[in-house]
């Protein structure tokens, strides 16, 4: 078996995706068993390269609870250390790839380097020890979807206020679009519902366009598979419209596109006012706040105008 531990959200799963892909490549005879957190799962048949999920959400990796024992090989695709490379040696594989950090001298592997793209930080890694990746394998299959198809797909949640552009630019940004006489969709878990029924309300939406928590992942992944465009935060959404080849305008705030943006090309549009801040910090990042609704809407009025679907 190889144990592949990434106990983190639904962006940095779909940033490891091609990686993942090497790994099957270069391991076609072992069972690959990602740790991950539970609701992640259902994503795993779209992206056809592991065959479980250990239930590891992010706080295991501090404590070292990972339910695997003994592995053939384990590979680190969480962080740089040192908890995350302690968390593997107790499950006592036989091969450990890693970074290579100072408090384990023993353990072999590249510099972690901070400012790298998160997709190809994880295929250098594995460059290193002598696995290829290819970083341009994002796609993953779309699956069906169970609510009616929308054109334009707006997910104001992000995990931290500092990713989070204010409800009613969102707002604006949906209500214009859907005066062009596009389909719009509010999307987002559950605990954001409130929030995309304000969007809504604001809009000038009708109530069955909300669709915060009343999808799963796979489900959000059906419809983003088949919208147009998706409008976004800095957040997992925003990997899943990659993935799922749907064009996007992404809004990014203190984390540079640089570092966690999608791939260039004619199909996404990044769009940050070029200020560093906290990604993890309380309130709207001041370059987040610095995009406005008027730079969002001509962005995806673009895209859409261009049928690139």
């Amino acid at each position: 078996m190889l144990l592949v531990l990434r106990g983190l959200g639904l962006g940095d799963l779909l940033t490891s995706v091609p990686a993942l892909r090497g790994l099957r490549r270069a391991f076609p005879g072992h069972r690959i068993v990602l740790a991950a957190p539970s609701a992640l799962r259902e994503l795993l048949p779209l992206i056809g390269a592991v065959d479980d999920l250990a239930d590891t959400p992010e706080t295991a990796v501090a404590t070292g609870r990972i339910t695997v024992d003994r592995p053939a090989v384990a590979v680190n695709l969480h962080g740089s250390g040192p908890q995350s490379i302690a968390a593997l040696r107790r499950v006592r594989p036989g091969a450990l790839l890693s970074h290579a950090h100072p408090a384990f001298p023993d353990v072999p592997g590249p510099p972690w380097r901070d400012r790298l793209h998160e997709v190809l930080r994880w295929c250098a890694l594995l460059g290193w020890h002598g696995i290829a990746a290819d970083p341009s394998e994002l796609r993953i299959r779309v699956p069906r979807r169970r609510h009616a198809a929308a054109d334009v797909v707006v997910h104001p949640g992000a995990a931290s206020a500092a990713r989070r552009w204010p409800p009613e630019r969102y707002a604006a940004v949906a209500g214009a679009l859907s005066r062009t006489g596009r389909r719009v969709v509010v999307t987002g878990t559950a605990a954001e519902a409130t929030t995309a029924g304000q969007v809504a309300k604001l809009a000038g939406l009708h109530g069955d366009a909300v669709l915060a928590g009343r999808t799963g992942l796979a489900e959000l992944a059906g419809l983003i598979g088949d919208a147009r465009l998706v409008i976004c935060g800095d957040t997992g959404v925003a990997h899943l419209a990659t993935a799922l080849g749907t064009a996007s305008v992404v809004l990014f705030g203190p984390t540079p596109p640089a570092l966690w943006g999608p791939p260039p090309g004619r199909s996404h549009v990044a769009l940050w006012a070029g200020r560093r801040g906290d990604p993890h910090g309380g309130e709207p990042d001041p370059g987040l706040l610095a995009i406005d609704a008027g730079q969002v809407f001509d962005a995806a009025r673009n895209l859409l105008e261009r049928s690139v679907r």
